[in-house]
């Protein structure tokens, strides 16, 4: 029978990646891989404590940390953001979504927590990328593959934000990625912390996340990887980022939406919490048994989750990641929690079986359709491996 080291040595040795980690885990059994080099061409073998680039595995945190201030009474679901996010006081919506910027309408309500955490609230990708009011997006806000050191600071991000319409009505599509960048806004201003305090304190170190953050220190260099991009013409890869780059030092904009770094232990920590109702390992509630299923519950309507970007088939979105709803690949189990990075990463939960899934690479996705490595990963994490 095939193991994990089996499923991820064809990939790192036909050069497509220069290193991979994987964790699997099922109630008390762990089984761990580490393949490869963290940097290509490089001597330092991959280890299980790596660190790695995250991306979008940010956002389930996120998510969590805005659910503890819902628990504490500083926000609450349905509220208006205003109150903490006076710049999305008044906003406005294109006429249509292929209307240009000034063409514009008020918004027929205001922007609330829970629109912000399902991705409901205007702002975001949605699957055309030509759309004149995408154009800011990425060209003001720095939205699209994390790039930290060249985002401007939380307030000035925000008057930034203030200048652009949404593309949809406030709960009436998805889209993807920048709610949850202003979700971290919103945790600093409602907690009176930066969101890189606020995580630390209230979410690493009750789960013992000791990795994960959004620098990597200097003394802990060493295990950080590089980060790459796949050469078409070549088919080589391309440096993105050394790991002296761009997370060796703090952010100005830690963002909520892809800014962090972990390791394959951090995530199962997490994980591990969300199968666990919300306790920490020591027994501690971290979260409620309702928070977590709030988090892990589809909000999406059928015609959203259709009309969905990013999505595979039979997935729909609960608050900071997918929520599988349909079997229909070998991996779906409906209910399975998580979130791909686009950093070449996944992380899963499956509440029906106890499953937790860790993937981490080191190479840049550049589509919605999932690799090879990680099909084959998500099939061999979805079998009962005695």
């Amino acid at each position: 029978m095939a193991d994990l080291r089996d499923i991820l040595e064809p990939h790192v040795s036909s050069g497509s990646l220069p290193g991979a980690v994987a964790l699997v885990a099922r109630g008390d059994r762990v089984e761990v891989a580490a393949v490869g080099a963290a940097e290509a061409g490089g001597n330092t073998p991959m280890a299980r404590d790596s660190i790695f680039r995250v991306a979008s595995l940010t956002k389930p945190v996120t998510a969590a940390a805005v659910m503890l201030l819902v628990e504490d009474g500083r926000l609450g679901l349905t509220s208006a953001v205003r109150e903490w996010l006076p710049e999305l006081s008044a906003p406005v919506v294109v006429r249509t979504p292929s209307s240009a910027v000034d063409d514009v309408v008020p918004a027929a309500r205001p922007i609330t927590v829970e629109d912000l955490l399902a991705f409901r609230a205007g702002y975001g990708f949605p699957s055309d990328f030509t759309l004149p009011a995408l154009a800011p997006l990425f060209g003001e806000l720095r939205q699209g593959p994390p790039q930290p050191q060249r985002v401007a600071e939380p307030d000035a991000w925000m008057k930034t934000l203030s200048r652009i319409p949404l593309l949809h009505q406030p709960g009436e599509a998805w889209l993807y990625n920048t709610c949850s960048d202003i979700l971290g806004v919103l945790i600093a201003r409602a907690s009176g912390r930066s969101l890189p305090e606020f995580l630390a304190e209230r979410i690493f170190a009750p789960l013992g996340m000791t990795d994960t953050g959004f620098a990597v220190p200097p003394a802990d260099l060493g295990r950080f990887t590089g980060y790459y991009r796949a050469d078409p013409g070549t088919g080589g890869l391309t440096p993105v980022d050394a790991p002296e780059g761009q997370w060796s030092r703090m952010p100005a904009f830690p963002s909520g939406a892809g800014g962090l770094v972990s390791t394959a232990d951090d995530l199962y920590a997490f994980g591990r919490m969300l199968l666990a109702d919300g306790a920490a390992p020591d027994g501690s509630r971290l979260l409620s048994p309702a928070s977590v299923r709030e988090m892990t519950t589809d909000r999406l309507p059928p015609e959203q989750r259709a009309a969905g970007a990013l999505f595979l088939e039979g997935q729909g979105w609960g608050f900071g990641g997918s929520v599988d709803v349909a079997p229909v690949d070998p991996w779906n189990v409906p209910g399975r929690y998580g979130w791909v990075g686009g950093t070449g990463t996944a992380a899963h939960v499956v509440p029906a079986t106890g499953a937790v899934s860790v993937l981490l690479t080191q190479l840049e996705l550049t589509g919605p359709t999932p690799p090879p490595l990680m099909r084959a990963f998500w099939t061999y994490a979805s079998g009962d491996r005695g």
